[in-house]
């Protein structure tokens, strides 16, 4: 019995432990950690948004700086979802691949689970040019808006993510026949990979290269709109277009990129749709002085 008491009160001090460090499991902990390491007294914002964080992130950063709030702004996201809940989770939903995620295939089955991050250095053009740094791209705008519908499945009508679409070619002052390349949100499942491949159908008719790097890195969830928008940069940088892992046969009408492709480069669109109807669309361009 003793032995057994013993054992009780070791739980019940394990739990008393993680109730009293709750405080260091709050979604804000990373961007506090950054902020201290960086010694900076600027605003700290963890903006959660499924997996159009990344992006929210960053627009964050962006509209910090254009209303002179900031000079400079570290943005972007980082997620290591591969635990037994989150498996289980996305298993119950039916929607993890068994063999791998092959986004915009015709053989795709779901999603596959990845771990990652991805942090961007914003400032404005005059503060990076005086600091004589290299620059990877402009971010041009972007568009932000909610289906207020279903908890995980999009909007049936697409009309708000066309509406982030639009919204953001307006606030970057360009059309659609000016973007030379999508990077989609492509996350592998049946109902993903429809209904954005129809969007971009309906919004980009002159055809439009097309490619998700989730092929390759896996779903990061809150991260994988800041990977985007890090590909898209080395997209600019180097002119080659990410391709899309593991496509072989897709049923889509779209110039989907199967295997890195040298091209020019000057505007590109990175797309994240998260659970909750969250759509964010993000505009980045080629820099010159």
């Amino acid at each position: 019995q003793r032995t057994k008491d013993k054992g009780q009160r070791t739980k019940d001090k394990g739990q008393r432990t993680n109730l009293e460090n709750w405080l260091e499991l709050l979604p804000h902990q990373a961007a506090i950690a950054t902020a201290r390491q960086v010694g900076t007294f600027g605003p700290v914002l963890a903006p959660m948004a499924a997996c159009s964080t990344g992006i929210w992130a960053i627009a964050q950063g962006f509209e910090l700086i254009q209303t002179g709030c900031c000079q400079q702004v570290i943005a972007g996201a980082v997620e290591a979802p591969i635990t037994r809940l989150t498996i289980a989770g996305f298993d119950k939903m039916g929607v993890l691949a068994t063999t791998g995620a092959y986004p915009f295939a015709r053989h795709r089955e779901g999603l596959v689970l990845g771990e990652g991050a991805a942090v961007l250095i914003l400032e404005s053009a005059d503060l990076a040019l005086s600091r004589e740094v290299p620059v990877y791209g402009q971010l041009l705008g972007f568009g932000l808006t909610s289906d207020a519908a279903h908890a995980t499945s999009p909007s049936p009508d697409r009309q708000s993510a066309i509406a982030a679409v639009k919204q953001c070619l307006e606030r970057s002052y360009i059309t659609p026949a000016a973007i030379d390349y999508i990077h989609a949100h492509g996350t592998g499942t049946r109902l993903n990979d429809q209904n954005e491949a129809e969007l971009i159908q309906k919004l980009f008719p002159q055809g439009v290269p097309v490619s998700s790097t989730k092929g390759a890195t896996g779903h990061t969830l809150g991260a994988s709109g800041a990977l985007g928008a890090a590909f898209c940069l080395m997209a600019l940088k180097h002119q080659v277009l990410p391709p899309c892992v593991g496509l072989q046969e897709s049923d889509f009408d779209l110039d989907l990129v199967i295997t890195p492709r040298q091209c020019e480069v000057q505007r590109i669109l990175n797309f994240s749709f998260g659970f909750g109807g969250q759509n964010a669309v993000m505009a980045l361009g080629h820099f010159s002085t």
